[in-house]
């Protein structure tokens, strides 16, 4: 029963480490702009450069 007088304050330690850890990334910025990445991984890929000098189509790489 003794370990109740040391488990609940370190669950409310570590829940206002957990809140100022939030609203430290909302202050910051972490979370204005949520659908970017996502939609970044269904773009294109660049198109890719020229050859090198000197290569032809049928050169192998």
């Amino acid at each position: 029963m003794n370990i109740v007088y040391y488990m609940i304050p370190l669950g409310l330690v570590l829940v206002g480490f957990a809140a100022w850890a939030f609203f430290w990334a909302v202050s910051n910025g972490q979370f204005d702009d949520l659908e970017s990445p996502g939609w970044s991984v269904l773009a294109d890929d660049p198109p890719p450069q020229d050859r090198a000098p000197g290569k032809t189509e049928g050169d192998l790489p």
